[in-house]
Protein backbone atom coordinates (compact mmCIF):
# COMPACT_ATOMS: atom_id res chain seq x y z
CA UNK A 1 0.00 0.00 0.00
CA UNK A 2 1.08 3.50 -0.71
CA UNK A 3 1.25 6.44 1.76
CA UNK A 4 1.55 9.84 0.63
CA UNK A 5 3.36 12.05 2.97
CA UNK A 6 1.09 15.09 4.28
CA UNK A 7 2.18 17.92 6.45
CA UNK A 8 1.30 17.00 9.86
CA UNK A 9 0.84 19.02 13.38
CA UNK A 10 4.62 18.75 14.02
CA UNK A 11 5.18 20.61 11.44
CA UNK A 12 2.63 22.98 11.28
CA UNK A 13 3.54 23.82 14.51
CA UNK A 14 7.27 25.06 12.93
CA UNK A 15 7.97 28.83 13.32
CA UNK A 16 6.76 29.93 9.76
CA UNK A 17 10.51 31.22 8.57
CA UNK A 18 11.45 27.61 9.21
CA UNK A 19 8.91 26.01 6.80
CA UNK A 20 9.26 28.83 3.93
CA UNK A 21 13.37 28.66 4.39
CA UNK A 22 13.42 25.10 2.55
CA UNK A 23 12.47 26.55 -0.93
CA UNK A 24 14.88 29.00 -1.28
CA UNK A 25 18.09 27.33 0.23
CA UNK A 26 15.63 24.66 -3.36
CA UNK A 27 16.54 27.87 -5.58
CA UNK A 28 19.83 28.46 -3.88
CA UNK A 29 21.82 25.25 -5.16
CA UNK A 30 20.20 24.75 -8.36
CA UNK A 31 22.52 26.94 -10.17
CA UNK A 32 25.31 24.11 -8.88
CA UNK A 33 22.87 20.75 -9.94
CA UNK A 34 24.26 19.31 -12.92
CA UNK A 35 21.04 19.10 -14.52
CA UNK A 36 20.40 22.71 -14.42
CA UNK A 37 23.90 24.55 -15.11
CA UNK A 38 23.22 26.65 -17.98
CA UNK A 39 19.10 26.35 -17.82
CA UNK A 40 18.44 29.29 -16.01
CA UNK A 41 16.44 32.29 -16.61
CA UNK A 42 17.56 34.29 -20.27
CA UNK A 43 16.74 38.35 -20.04
CA UNK A 44 18.30 40.29 -23.27
CA UNK A 45 21.13 38.89 -25.50
CA UNK A 46 24.41 39.42 -22.94
CA UNK A 47 26.69 36.70 -22.97
CA UNK A 48 26.76 34.10 -20.56
CA UNK A 49 29.14 35.01 -17.00
CA UNK A 50 31.21 32.22 -14.65
CA UNK A 51 29.59 32.47 -11.14
CA UNK A 52 32.15 34.36 -8.74
CA UNK A 53 31.79 35.66 -5.69
CA UNK A 54 29.32 38.37 -7.26
CA UNK A 55 27.45 35.56 -7.95
CA UNK A 56 27.43 34.16 -4.54
CA UNK A 57 25.81 37.42 -3.66
CA UNK A 58 23.45 37.59 -6.01
CA UNK A 59 22.00 34.20 -5.24
CA UNK A 60 21.43 34.94 -1.51
CA UNK A 61 19.93 38.01 -2.87
CA UNK A 62 17.70 36.03 -4.58
CA UNK A 63 16.56 33.24 -2.60
CA UNK A 64 16.84 33.47 1.14
CA UNK A 65 14.41 36.32 1.52
CA UNK A 66 11.84 33.40 0.88
CA UNK A 67 12.30 32.86 5.03
CA UNK A 68 10.47 36.23 5.66
CA UNK A 69 8.08 36.11 2.40
CA UNK A 70 5.15 36.01 4.41
CA UNK A 71 6.36 38.30 7.05
CA UNK A 72 7.48 40.87 4.91
CA UNK A 73 6.76 40.62 1.44
CA UNK A 74 7.50 44.21 -0.32
CA UNK A 75 10.75 43.94 1.44
CA UNK A 76 11.21 40.54 0.41
CA UNK A 77 9.83 41.14 -3.12
CA UNK A 78 11.77 44.38 -3.53
CA UNK A 79 15.19 42.42 -2.82
CA UNK A 80 14.05 39.28 -4.71
CA UNK A 81 13.47 41.54 -8.12
CA UNK A 82 16.60 43.36 -7.19
CA UNK A 83 19.01 40.10 -7.18
CA UNK A 84 17.15 39.00 -10.45
CA UNK A 85 18.10 42.31 -11.82
CA UNK A 86 21.50 42.15 -11.35
CA UNK A 87 21.58 38.57 -11.97
CA UNK A 88 20.89 39.62 -15.82
CA UNK A 89 22.90 42.60 -15.87
CA UNK A 90 26.22 40.64 -14.95
CA UNK A 91 24.92 37.76 -17.10
CA UNK A 92 24.55 35.06 -15.00
CA UNK A 93 21.51 33.05 -16.14
CA UNK A 94 20.98 31.50 -13.24
CA UNK A 95 18.43 28.84 -12.23
CA UNK A 96 17.42 31.16 -8.90
CA UNK A 97 16.26 33.37 -11.14
CA UNK A 98 12.96 31.26 -10.98
CA UNK A 99 12.48 32.64 -7.51
CA UNK A 100 10.90 36.13 -8.88
CA UNK A 101 8.45 34.09 -10.30
CA UNK A 102 7.65 32.14 -6.98
CA UNK A 103 8.49 35.54 -5.05
CA UNK A 104 5.60 37.60 -7.30
CA UNK A 105 2.92 34.62 -6.26
CA UNK A 106 3.88 34.89 -2.36
CA UNK A 107 3.96 38.66 -2.82
CA UNK A 108 0.25 38.87 -4.39
CA UNK A 109 -0.82 36.71 -2.08
CA UNK A 110 -0.21 38.35 1.18
CA UNK A 111 0.80 41.64 0.86
CA UNK A 112 -1.50 43.55 2.65
CA UNK A 113 -1.23 47.43 1.87
CA UNK A 114 0.09 49.44 -1.02
CA UNK A 115 -0.99 46.81 -3.94
CA UNK A 116 -1.34 49.06 -6.29
CA UNK A 117 1.85 51.68 -5.68
CA UNK A 118 3.78 48.00 -5.72
CA UNK A 119 2.54 46.86 -9.04
CA UNK A 120 3.96 50.59 -10.40
CA UNK A 121 7.06 50.14 -8.79
CA UNK A 122 7.43 46.93 -10.30
CA UNK A 123 6.57 47.91 -13.68
CA UNK A 124 8.62 50.89 -13.41
CA UNK A 125 11.46 49.05 -12.33
CA UNK A 126 11.50 46.27 -15.28
CA UNK A 127 11.25 48.77 -17.95
CA UNK A 128 14.53 50.41 -17.33
CA UNK A 129 15.59 46.71 -16.89
CA UNK A 130 14.30 46.20 -20.15
CA UNK A 131 15.93 49.21 -21.63
CA UNK A 132 19.05 48.24 -20.37
CA UNK A 133 19.23 44.79 -21.40
CA UNK A 134 18.14 46.26 -24.96
CA UNK A 135 20.98 48.81 -24.69
CA UNK A 136 23.82 47.13 -23.31
CA UNK A 137 22.94 43.83 -25.79
CA UNK A 138 22.59 45.57 -28.89
CA UNK A 139 19.16 44.77 -30.89
CA UNK A 140 19.29 40.35 -30.42
CA UNK A 141 16.33 40.45 -28.06
CA UNK A 142 13.04 41.83 -29.98
CA UNK A 143 10.71 44.17 -27.60
CA UNK A 144 7.93 41.35 -27.67
CA UNK A 145 10.07 38.92 -25.87
CA UNK A 146 10.44 41.85 -23.41
CA UNK A 147 6.49 42.30 -23.18
CA UNK A 148 6.24 38.28 -23.32
CA UNK A 149 8.22 38.05 -20.19
CA UNK A 150 6.56 40.78 -18.44
CA UNK A 151 3.28 39.11 -19.16
CA UNK A 152 4.10 35.73 -17.43
CA UNK A 153 5.33 37.86 -14.60
CA UNK A 154 1.98 39.49 -14.22
CA UNK A 155 0.50 36.18 -14.93
CA UNK A 156 2.43 35.17 -11.16
CA UNK A 157 0.94 38.34 -9.43
CA UNK A 158 -2.51 37.58 -10.99
CA UNK A 159 -2.12 33.99 -9.53
CA UNK A 160 -1.45 35.54 -5.42
CA UNK A 161 -4.22 37.66 -6.01
CA UNK A 162 -6.78 35.18 -7.12
CA UNK A 163 -5.27 32.90 -3.65
CA UNK A 164 -5.45 36.14 -1.80
CA UNK A 165 -9.18 36.35 -2.83
CA UNK A 166 -9.79 33.09 -2.36
CA UNK A 167 -8.40 33.35 1.41
CA UNK A 168 -9.93 36.08 2.11
CA UNK A 169 -13.28 34.85 0.75
CA UNK A 170 -13.42 31.69 2.47
CA UNK A 171 -12.08 33.85 6.09
CA UNK A 172 -15.53 35.82 5.54
CA UNK A 173 -17.39 32.21 4.82
CA UNK A 174 -16.56 31.19 8.13
CA UNK A 175 -16.71 34.36 10.08
CA UNK A 176 -20.71 34.37 8.21
CA UNK A 177 -21.14 30.90 9.76
CA UNK A 178 -19.93 31.86 12.98
CA UNK A 179 -22.23 34.81 13.60
CA UNK A 180 -25.23 32.79 12.23
CA UNK A 181 -24.06 29.61 14.93
CA UNK A 182 -23.68 32.34 17.92
CA UNK A 183 -27.32 33.75 16.69
CA UNK A 184 -28.96 30.15 16.23
CA UNK A 185 -27.39 29.15 19.93
CA UNK A 186 -28.63 32.87 21.42
CA UNK A 187 -32.23 31.73 20.05
CA UNK A 188 -32.15 27.88 20.77
CA UNK A 189 -31.14 29.46 24.84
CA UNK A 190 -33.80 32.48 24.85
CA UNK A 191 -36.48 29.77 24.07
CA UNK A 192 -35.32 27.15 26.51
CA UNK A 193 -35.29 29.75 29.20
CA UNK A 194 -38.54 31.25 27.79
CA UNK A 195 -40.31 27.60 28.16
CA UNK A 196 -38.61 27.27 31.70
CA UNK A 197 -39.53 30.53 33.22
CA UNK A 198 -42.63 31.39 31.74
CA UNK A 199 -44.32 28.33 32.83
CA UNK A 200 -42.89 28.14 36.68
CA UNK A 201 -42.96 31.45 37.54
CA UNK A 202 -47.07 31.28 36.40
CA UNK A 203 -47.60 28.99 37.93
CA UNK A 204 -46.05 30.23 40.98
CA UNK A 205 -47.80 33.52 40.84
CA UNK A 206 -50.96 32.04 40.40
CA UNK A 207 -50.59 29.97 43.32
CA UNK A 208 -49.49 32.55 45.20
CA UNK A 209 -52.72 34.62 44.43
CA UNK A 210 -54.74 31.97 45.15
CA UNK A 211 -52.93 31.28 48.91
CA UNK A 212 -54.10 35.05 49.74
CA UNK A 213 -57.35 33.68 50.09
CA UNK A 214 -56.91 30.89 51.73
CA UNK A 215 -55.73 32.41 55.48
CA UNK A 216 -59.45 30.99 56.37
CA UNK A 217 -58.16 27.82 55.94
CA UNK A 218 -54.68 26.47 57.15
CA UNK A 219 -54.81 23.46 55.23
CA UNK A 220 -54.88 24.81 52.12
CA UNK A 221 -52.98 27.35 52.60
CA UNK A 222 -50.00 25.19 53.68
CA UNK A 223 -50.78 22.98 50.73
CA UNK A 224 -51.19 26.15 48.17
CA UNK A 225 -47.59 26.94 49.60
CA UNK A 226 -45.85 23.67 49.52
CA UNK A 227 -47.30 24.21 45.85
CA UNK A 228 -45.13 26.96 45.58
CA UNK A 229 -42.24 26.37 46.98
CA UNK A 230 -41.94 22.89 44.65
CA UNK A 231 -42.54 24.69 41.58
CA UNK A 232 -40.00 27.26 42.63
CA UNK A 233 -37.16 24.34 42.87
CA UNK A 234 -38.42 22.81 39.56
CA UNK A 235 -37.59 25.74 38.24
CA UNK A 236 -34.16 26.10 39.61
CA UNK A 237 -33.53 22.36 38.93
CA UNK A 238 -34.33 23.30 35.16
CA UNK A 239 -32.23 26.49 35.13
CA UNK A 240 -29.23 24.45 36.54
CA UNK A 241 -29.73 22.43 33.22
CA UNK A 242 -29.45 25.45 31.10
CA UNK A 243 -26.76 26.43 32.92
CA UNK A 244 -24.96 23.02 32.49
CA UNK A 245 -25.51 23.32 28.79
CA UNK A 246 -23.99 27.06 28.82
CA UNK A 247 -21.26 25.99 31.15
CA UNK A 248 -19.78 22.62 31.00
CA UNK A 249 -17.62 23.97 34.46
CA UNK A 250 -20.84 25.13 36.17
CA UNK A 251 -21.48 22.06 38.13
CA UNK A 252 -18.04 21.99 39.91
CA UNK A 253 -18.68 25.55 40.87
CA UNK A 254 -21.53 26.09 42.30
CA UNK A 255 -25.28 27.50 40.72
CA UNK A 256 -23.50 31.52 40.63
CA UNK A 257 -20.76 30.08 38.22
CA UNK A 258 -21.81 30.15 35.12
CA UNK A 259 -19.36 31.93 32.74
CA UNK A 260 -21.62 32.32 29.34
CA UNK A 261 -19.93 29.83 27.46
CA UNK A 262 -21.84 28.28 24.24
CA UNK A 263 -19.22 26.04 23.07
CA UNK A 264 -21.01 22.46 24.65
CA UNK A 265 -24.28 22.88 23.40
CA UNK A 266 -23.02 22.26 19.92
CA UNK A 267 -22.48 18.74 20.90
CA UNK A 268 -24.58 18.51 24.05
CA UNK A 269 -27.52 15.30 23.17
CA UNK A 270 -31.01 16.56 23.40
CA UNK A 271 -32.52 16.15 26.71
CA UNK A 272 -34.71 13.67 27.41
CA UNK A 273 -37.55 14.10 29.49
CA UNK A 274 -38.83 11.70 32.04
CA UNK A 275 -41.33 9.44 31.38
CA UNK A 276 -43.91 11.24 34.15
CA UNK A 277 -43.05 14.57 32.57
CA UNK A 278 -46.69 14.98 30.90
CA UNK A 279 -47.88 14.21 34.25
CA UNK A 280 -45.78 16.66 36.01
CA UNK A 281 -46.63 19.63 33.73
CA UNK A 282 -50.46 18.91 34.39
CA UNK A 283 -50.53 18.28 38.21
CA UNK A 284 -48.54 21.68 38.26
CA UNK A 285 -51.56 23.39 36.61
CA UNK A 286 -54.21 21.74 38.70
CA UNK A 287 -52.33 22.83 41.84
CA UNK A 288 -52.20 26.22 40.68
CA UNK A 289 -56.00 26.14 40.13
CA UNK A 290 -56.82 25.59 36.65
CA UNK A 291 -58.95 22.22 36.01
CA UNK A 292 -57.18 19.54 33.57
CA UNK A 293 -58.41 16.38 31.80
CA UNK A 294 -55.79 14.78 30.57
CA UNK A 295 -55.56 11.90 27.79
CA UNK A 296 -52.52 9.52 27.04
CA UNK A 297 -52.79 7.05 24.37
CA UNK A 298 -50.48 4.59 22.96
CA UNK A 299 -47.07 3.71 24.41
CA UNK A 300 -44.28 5.96 24.34
CA UNK A 301 -41.11 4.98 22.54
CA UNK A 302 -37.97 5.31 23.93
CA UNK A 303 -35.99 6.69 20.80
CA UNK A 304 -38.79 9.55 20.67
CA UNK A 305 -35.67 11.48 22.21
CA UNK A 306 -36.20 15.32 20.66
CA UNK A 307 -39.66 14.84 19.26
CA UNK A 308 -40.99 13.90 22.93
CA UNK A 309 -39.27 16.60 24.33
CA UNK A 310 -40.53 19.23 21.79
CA UNK A 311 -44.07 17.54 23.07
CA UNK A 312 -43.63 18.27 26.69
CA UNK A 313 -42.29 22.03 25.20
CA UNK A 314 -45.70 22.06 23.73
CA UNK A 315 -48.09 21.21 26.73
CA UNK A 316 -45.93 23.37 28.83
CA UNK A 317 -46.72 26.34 26.47
CA UNK A 318 -50.35 25.61 26.19
CA UNK A 319 -50.72 24.81 29.64
CA UNK A 320 -49.12 28.61 30.67
CA UNK A 321 -51.09 30.75 28.38
CA UNK A 322 -53.79 28.64 29.66
CA UNK A 323 -52.96 29.98 33.68
CA UNK A 324 -52.38 33.42 32.34
CA UNK A 325 -55.05 34.11 29.99
CA UNK A 326 -58.04 31.14 31.29
CA UNK A 327 -57.36 30.79 34.43
CA UNK A 328 -60.09 28.29 36.16
CA UNK A 329 -61.48 27.47 32.63
CA UNK A 330 -61.75 23.36 31.64
CA UNK A 331 -58.49 22.90 29.59
CA UNK A 332 -58.08 19.25 27.92
CA UNK A 333 -54.52 17.86 27.13
CA UNK A 334 -54.54 14.74 24.77
CA UNK A 335 -51.33 13.43 23.50
CA UNK A 336 -51.44 10.45 21.07
CA UNK A 337 -48.42 8.09 20.58
CA UNK A 338 -48.12 6.60 17.18
CA UNK A 339 -45.95 4.64 14.74
CA UNK A 340 -43.91 7.51 13.88
CA UNK A 341 -45.28 11.18 15.38
CA UNK A 342 -46.82 12.51 18.55
CA UNK A 343 -49.94 14.52 18.47
CA UNK A 344 -50.31 16.85 20.78
CA UNK A 345 -53.80 18.65 21.49
CA UNK A 346 -54.33 21.66 24.69
CA UNK A 347 -57.69 23.11 24.05
CA UNK A 348 -59.03 25.59 26.83
CA UNK A 349 -62.49 26.26 27.09
CA UNK A 350 -63.77 30.06 26.60
CA UNK A 351 -64.47 31.31 29.90
CA UNK A 352 -63.05 34.64 29.14
CA UNK A 353 -59.92 33.33 27.66
CA UNK A 354 -58.24 35.12 25.04
CA UNK A 355 -55.47 34.81 22.26
CA UNK A 356 -52.40 34.39 23.64
CA UNK A 357 -50.98 35.67 20.40
CA UNK A 358 -53.22 38.99 20.99
CA UNK A 359 -52.11 39.15 24.69
CA UNK A 360 -48.65 38.46 25.30
CA UNK A 361 -47.36 38.62 21.85
CA UNK A 362 -46.92 34.99 20.88
CA UNK A 363 -43.24 34.68 21.15
CA UNK A 364 -43.82 31.27 22.70
CA UNK A 365 -45.88 30.06 20.66
CA UNK A 366 -43.47 31.49 17.81
CA UNK A 367 -40.61 29.44 19.38
CA UNK A 368 -43.21 26.12 19.51
CA UNK A 369 -43.63 26.60 15.36
CA UNK A 370 -39.97 26.86 15.06
CA UNK A 371 -39.49 24.14 17.21
CA UNK A 372 -42.00 21.63 15.76
CA UNK A 373 -40.95 22.95 11.77
CA UNK A 374 -37.50 22.15 12.41
CA UNK A 375 -38.16 18.57 13.49
CA UNK A 376 -40.64 18.47 10.30
CA UNK A 377 -43.64 18.43 12.12
CA UNK A 378 -46.68 20.33 11.80
CA UNK A 379 -48.14 23.32 14.13
CA UNK A 380 -51.16 25.56 14.57
CA UNK A 381 -52.83 27.43 17.03
CA UNK A 382 -55.80 29.62 17.48
CA UNK A 383 -59.58 30.15 18.34
CA UNK A 384 -61.64 27.18 18.64
CA UNK A 385 -65.85 27.63 17.65
CA UNK A 386 -66.15 28.03 20.75
CA UNK A 387 -64.55 31.23 21.80
CA UNK A 388 -61.52 28.83 23.35
CA UNK A 389 -58.40 28.48 22.35
CA UNK A 390 -56.54 25.66 20.91
CA UNK A 391 -52.69 24.34 19.80
CA UNK A 392 -52.15 21.01 17.88
CA UNK A 393 -48.97 19.88 17.40
CA UNK A 394 -47.88 16.61 15.11
CA UNK A 395 -44.30 15.90 15.70
CA UNK A 396 -42.29 13.28 13.77
CA UNK A 397 -40.61 10.42 15.55
CA UNK A 398 -36.88 10.66 14.80
CA UNK A 399 -36.25 14.15 13.32
CA UNK A 400 -33.17 15.87 13.80
CA UNK A 401 -32.04 16.99 16.89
Amino acid sequence: MRHTWRPGPAWRRLDVRVRDLPLGILLLISPFLPGLRGHGTELGDLPDRPLDALAALVLVLECLPFAFRRRRPGLCLALVAGGFAVDQLCGYHTTAGTALLFMLISAGSHLESRRRAAVALLTAAYVVLAVALAWRGGDGEAPEEFATFYLLLAAAWAAGAWLRATRLAEAERRRHVAIETRTAERTHIARELHDVVTHHVTAMVVQAEAARYLTAAPGRLEQSLAAVGETGREALADLRHLLGLLDPDAGARGPGGARGSMEREEHEEPRTPAADELLTLVEQARRAGQPVDFTERGVPRASAGSAALVACRVVREALTNALKYAHGSRTSVQVRHGEGDITVEVGTGAGGARSAAAVGGGRGLEGLRARVDVLGGEFSAGEAADGGFTVRARIPVGGIS
